[in-house]
């Protein structure tokens, strides 16, 4: 009979917990304002109407989990603590997650659980186990300490950081805007398995509406995406927006549902409405039927796309900031979001720096420059620095291999380019020189100088380079040569004066990806002319798979033409997330301050192509070309439709 008894009790137990297993009635319970007893607790417990066997399912990015009929749900091994599907555990009574812990389990006692929980997983035992923890006292606060320095670690290294004095959620919600998808930027971290987060998705977040003194969680739903950022809004609130809050999806404090229950968190209710139900268990499943949440692996994905391959003390050739026909060598100072601090290796002071990110273009390994005939400056250090060495090639972006055999650019060809001193500017342009393995060397018509000391190099497949008449195609305006009088300037005018021809059509890049972009939408951008700086900017045209950034607050003068795929674009939430600084949208009040400092410096930086005094930064992309002859499609101007199609077509006979 007493065997018996300790069986029903036991029976009642696991009931009790397989019901519990959202991890919320634990929590709930012990910390409500409200409990006044065991009793009473375990009384409202039998209020709980029974749920159908064939309860739906919460899908999660092809993994599948049901809550919590009895049958299924999350289960914890009781021999090693392992969490996992209860469907997919082992025995009838789903209490193991293979068959060689049920083994464990019986031959060697409920002792090797708690040994085996400790030494692998760094977990305190189960209350179950409590009346057999033989193992000494400090052994097991050692194992626990452990656990928690990792957990804390793990939270370091994800930590967000705020951008004093600017809110995207604010700036975005009070003006309506857009941001632009995270799978915009498949250079970002989660750029190419951000999967189908969306609006609805479900997640588990801190409970800040609670006068608990512990840390607390409820499940929010994403009302709103913008970039990283999502608006949440608690469970419970339905309509009302009153405790609506905007957080970054990638930070260490959202999980998937389901993460409180495996983790042994407590869920709890917000204050405000925790009059509204009595049964919040059976609200929940009501709710999370049918709903979308993080995948499990969320966190370890967001942890593993922000690891970077360079690393400080890495040597690379670089382009020479006041000298654009020509690279230097430079060392990785920092790296942060896959950005690279670069200090050029003759700095003593390590002042003279330049910011790009690593699958920039106009970062290359060391001997580049001499293998395709590149202008390359020597550096007065003639040994390299203790602890400095080379980066390993293949961690540079490749370019598509060309064949140069046939017809091909020659030296004196015209063509249109952006001017990299000039960003927000398409120029008439010249190919100086042709260099191997695809590359070019340009000239702005009218702008440069007697040596080719501004003369700055373009890969063939490039973005940035056009084919003659480009701009008139496409509305853009196209800069004519500094002091050419003969305006409106016109093409087959120019050719005939200056006895050139223009580059072929079908030798430029015409591949359009689907990109995603609109106008409209929100980004954060590298200023280019400063390219240190991360700034607030908007979508404002679209070319094919050309934009134009707006840097919010500034003047058009300001814009730049980008290509979709530059790395130098982020997306909302960025610069939080990795921890850069962003600049947030210069006010009217702040811009006329600025008049005698960084918008004069900022606006001379723009005009520096006059004086050929000092250069800065230009922006190259490489992409593949088509052998095919074409010509232009009239009217192909602002294009929305981003997919494959081409802003050529091919010539009629």
């Amino acid at each position: 009979m007493e065997n018996t008894k300790d069986l029903t009790e036991h029976s009642s137990r696991s009931e009790r917990k397989r019901r519990d297993s959202f991890g919320m009635f634990d929590g709930y319970d012990s910390c409500s304002e409200d409990t006044s007893s065991s009793s009473s607790s375990e009384e409202s417990e039998e209020e709980v109407a029974p749920l159908p066997s064939n309860l739906p399912i919460i899908k999660n990015n092809g993994q599948v989990y049901t809550y919590p009929d009895g049958k299924s749900g999350m289960a914890t091994c009781e021999m090693c603590g392992m969490v996992g599907v209860r469907d997919a555990f082992y025995s009838k009574t789903k209490r193991f997650c293979s068959v060689s812990c049920s083994r464990s389990y019986s031959s060697n006692s409920k002792k090797a659980s708690i040994l085996a929980r400790l030494q692998v997983t760094g977990k305190p035992p189960t209350k179950k186990a409590k009346v057999l923890q033989k193992q000494p006292l400090v052994a097991k606060l050692a194992a626990y300490a452990q656990y928690q320095a990792t957990l804390q670690n793990q939270a370091k290294t994800k930590s967000a950081v705020s951008v004093e004095g600017f809110s995207w959620g604010n700036y975005i919600s009070s003006n309506s805007f857009i941001a632009a998808p995270v799978t915009c930027f498949k250079h970002a971290p989660m750029g190419t398995c951000w999967g189908d987060i969306s609006e609805n998705v479900r997640v588990e977040v801190p409970n800040t509406d609670c006068s608990l003194p512990t840390k607390v969680f409820w499940i929010a739903g994403i009302v709103k995406l913008a970039g990283y950022n999502a608006l949440l809004r608690y469970e419970g609130f339905e309509n009302d927006s009153g405790l609506d809050f905007w957080c970054n999806i990638c930070g260490s404090d959202i999980h998937p549902v389901g993460w409180c229950a495996a983790s042994g968190k407590p869920l709890v209710p917000p204050r405000t409405i925790q009059h509204k139900y009595t049964n919040w268990k059976a609200f929940l499943v009501k709710r999370l039927t049918g709903a979308k949440t993080l995948p499990p692996d969320f966190s370890q994905k967001v942890s593993e796309s922000m690891q970077y391959p360079f690393k400080p003390c890495m040597r690379v050739e670089v382009v020479d900031k006041r000298h654009l026909c020509r690279t230097r060598v430079a060392v990785v100072e920092s790296v942060i979001g896959g950005r690279l601090r670069l200090v050029y290796e003759e700095s003593e002071d390590r002042t003279d720096d330049f910011w790009c990110h690593m699958h920039s273009p106009l970062i290359h390994h060391i001997g580049w420059s001499r293998s395709i005939g590149h202008r390359f400056k020597r550096s007065d250090i003639t040994k390299k620095q203790d602890g400095h060495f080379d980066t390993p090639p293949h961690l540079f972006a490749k370019v598509k291999e060309v064949d140069q055999s046939g017809e091909w650019f020659k030296e004196g060809m015209k063509l249109e380019a952006i001017d990299p001193l000039n960003l927000s500017t398409i120029c008439v342009a010249t190919i100086r020189k042709v260099l191997a393995d695809g590359f070019l060397m340009i000239g702005i018509d009218g702008s440069e100088a007697a040596d080719g000391s501004d003369w700055f190099c373009y890969h063939a497949t490039s973005p940035s380079i056009f084919p003659v008449g480009f701009c008139e195609i496409n509305m853009i305006e196209l800069t004519p040569p500094r002091g050419y009088t003969k305006l409106p300037f016109k093409w087959f005018d120019y050719l005939r004066e200056t006895g050139s021809i223009a580059a072929p059509v079908k030798l430029f890049n015409k591949d359009v990806p689907n990109h995603g972009f609109r106008v409209g939408m929100k980004l954060e951008a590298v200023d280019l002319m400063e390219p240190r700086l991360i700034c607030v900017a908007t979508v404002t045209r679209i070319i094919h798979r050309l934009l134009r950034i707006h840097f919010d607050g500034w003047e058009e003068e300001y814009d730049q033409w980008v290509d979709c795929e530059s790395p130098d674009l982020y997306p909302v939430g960025w610069c939080q997330l990795t921890g850069y600084q962003l600049q947030p949208p210069a006010s009217q009040s702040s811009r006329e301050s600025q008049s005698g400092s960084s918008k004069q410096k900022k606006k001379a930086k723009s005009q520096q192509y006059k004086g050929h005094k000092k250069m800065t930064t230009l922006q190259l992309k490489e992409e593949l070309i088509d052998g095919e002859d074409y010509n232009f499609l009239q009217g192909a101007s602002d294009q929305e439709s981003n997919g494959s199609a081409n802003f050529y077509i091919k010539q009629e006979p």
